[in-house]
């Protein structure tokens, strides 16, 4: 899914003046500032390994919806894993090549000011933001034209999102030419500049305790809102009343935001992948497709549940659930450590193949295997998308699906490379579907009728734990909950 910008801001101190430590961050970690200080460590021992720089690394800007009114704010991802760091106005600098008494991690953040905090809330400031979050340095973000080409005059390279922000790389150029025209004086500029995101991809692809703690909280919450709207749920109403279920307990169990826009799909509109939270009433007979997750802390979830409008599936829409059911068992079956990324995806796209056959929504006389379907790749007129992605601080989240740097086949040098091996820590998703749309081609029975089944896993040396399973997936788990909550045996 999307990820859908929010607001996820530091909570002020009771009064102007208190101390603001760490540990009383809305978000903050069980590690403090510690967890940050040894993830900079990281990237910065990295860098010297590659002969060293500077690493600079910005928060997002923030983005006017329409004249005085800003989008809720969310900071940039990759700022806020190396700092914990929410508030707008950021940039952090990473010095491989700081001296002893130099620093090496570096904040600018907004300066204090009284005024503007009466009206947009707490700021910490460069010294608070120094103390509380361990950096070496702290300067007001108004100073950083000034700073920035000392920090990164006779360093050899730099290390950021290249190409990342139009805006952001003519920032750097600016700042490397006013290094440049040092150049009487001996001062050098950087030779050289690196795409800081292939290293801190590959620290985010592998989560740490704290985050897998986090994102089993997220998916209790979401699994808790997937819960009430399958009770809350009755014919007549309207899909944004079932989004607002889930939205309400989002926010009752302490999540910020959703984790993208919310997908509330009634009857055939199932079958549209990203189908927005229409206006759509659900009638009785209907399939209600719901993708919808918090974000706490940080950390997406990212749940996808299916279930009958009324209580009950209908004969075909059991058949059909059954099958893709099935489908994600496979998927989970072959999620764990030393297996490729692809593997689930094949497992289950085997388990659909089969079910397409069986039912003869693939023409039986065209295709006289499940590896003929395979093959022509017939099964993906009606399951189109794969069956599941990297998820963690965004729902679509950093890290390569293949082996970078991998040697190139001989016998086929423009293959792609190997798909990625799956490593223990990794998260991702698990979420096959079906989505069968009317056509004369098609039995009738199972015209307009839109599945998909998604849960979280966390891969583990042997398998993989699933963390979102507080909501019912079997059909007839589902079916005995509507039946209880609308008081019906």
């Amino acid at each position: 899914m999307d990820s859908n910008p929010s607001t996820l801001r530091q909570t002020a101190p009771a009064a102007t003046g208190e101390t603001h430590p760490a540990a009383d961050v809305q978000h903050g970690p069980d590690g403090g500032a510690a967890l940050y200080r040894a993830r900079r460590e990281r990237v910065l021992a990295a860098l010297r390994a590659q002969g060293g720089g500077v690493a600079l690394v910005p928060t997002a800007p923030e983005a006017l919806r329409n004249r005085d009114a800003d989008y809720p704010y969310r900071h940039d991802s990759y700022f806020y894993y190396l700092t914990g760091f929410t508030e707008p106005e950021a940039l952090l600098v990473l010095d491989a090549n700081a001296g002893e008494n130099q620093p090496a991690a570096v904040l600018f953040c907004r300066a204090k000011n009284v005024e503007r905090e009466t009206w947009e809330g707490f700021r910490y400031g460069p010294d608070g933001a120094r103390e509380a979050f361990g950096f070496d340095a702290a300067f007001p973000f108004d100073e950083l034209d000034t700073r920035i080409p000392q920090l990164i005059a006779n360093r050899p390279a730099l290390h950021y999102a290249l190409a990342g922000s139009e805006r952001f790389d003519a920032q750097v150029k600016r700042w490397i030419d006013a290094v440049r025209a040092q150049g009487r004086s001996g001062v050098t500029a950087p030779a050289a500049a690196y795409d800081l995101l292939p290293l801190l991809d590959d620290m985010r692809v592998i989560k740490d305790a704290h985050e897998l703690d986090t994102m089993r909280r997220a998916g209790k919450i979401s699994a808790l809102a997937h819960v009430r709207a399958m009770q809350t749920c009755r014919p007549g109403m309207r899909e944004y009343e079932i989004e607002a279920e889930l939205l309400y307990t989002f926010r009752k169990h302490g999540a910020q935001t959703p984790a993208y826009g919310s997908i509330v799909a009634a009857g055939a509109n199932a079958c549209v992948l990203h189908y927005p939270a229409g206006n759509a009433v659900a009638r009785e007979g209907d399939l209600i497709l719901i993708d919808a997750a918090c974000e706490l802390n940080g950390y997406a979830s990212d749940i996808t549940r299916t279930f009958p409008a009324g209580g009950r599936f209908t004969s075909a829409q059991r058949e059909l659930y059954d099958i893709v059911l099935a489908a994600q068992q496979a998927a989970i079956d072959a999620t764990r450590a030393g297996v490729n990324f692809e593997a689930p995806h094949e497992a289950a796209v085997r388990v659909l193949a089969q079910g397409l056959l069986d039912t003869g929504i693939v023409d039986r006389q065209r295709f006289a295997s499940v590896d003929d379907v395979i093959a022509e790749r017939a099964y993906a007129r009606f399951y189109m998308h794969r069956t599941g992605h990297w998820l963690g601080m965004d729902v679509h989240d950093a890290g390569d699906y293949r082996e970078r740097g991998a040697a190139k086949s001989a016998e086929n040098p423009d293959a792609p490379p190997p798909w990625r091996t799956l490593r223990a820590g990794m998260t991702l998703t698990i979420e096959p579907g079906l989505y069968i749309r009317a056509a004369e081609d098609v039995p009738e029975r199972y015209w307009d009728i839109g599945i998909r089944i998604e849960d979280d896993a966390i891969v583990t040396e042997t398998g993989c734990e699933l963390i979102t399973r507080d909501v019912p997936v079997a059909a007839d788990a589902i079916e005995a909950l509507m039946q209880n909550a609308q008081g019906r045996a």
